[in-house]
């Protein structure tokens, strides 16, 4: 394991809940857990954003002192001791819109639920138009 950086290790981990996800999407005929596999495409999707936007070493871009900001030269050295602050950025946006997404897709789960009896996507799919 000495090749094995945390990064490789957050990507690894970011394939796998892609795929376990996709999988469950795939092959479960549970709408609720077709759900839940989508939830985990998302998770995966967002830890392989944070993971790709990460660099070890690097700060967070918080500039605490002001002379960093008067000498355009002095700025210009450090950008590249920083961390990209729009992976996180669109992380953080892309969890508020999944939760919302989930939210709405388990709502209309329990409606159909409610409506049909049965959670089973075979079932669901013989309605009539």
């Amino acid at each position: 394991m000495n090749g094995l950086t945390p990064s490789t290790l957050y990507l690894a981990t970011a394939i796998l809940l892609i795929l376990m996800g996709l999988a469950a999407v795939l092959v479960k005929r549970n709408l609720l857990k077709m759900v839940l596999g989508l939830s985990l495409v998302d998770t995966g999707i967002h830890l392989l954003i944070a993971a790709l936007g990460a660099h070890p070493g690097r700060t967070a871009p918080i500039l605490d002192d002001a002379k960093y900001l008067a000498d355009p030269h002095t700025l210009l050295a450090r950008v590249n001791l920083v961390v990209d602050p729009v992976p996180q950025a669109l992380v953080l946006t892309a969890i508020v819109i999944g939760v919302g997404v989930t939210a709405l897709m388990l709502s209309y789960v329990v409606r159909l639920y409610a409506r049909r009896g049965s959670l089973d996507i075979g079932e669901i799919g013989r309605l009539k138009w």
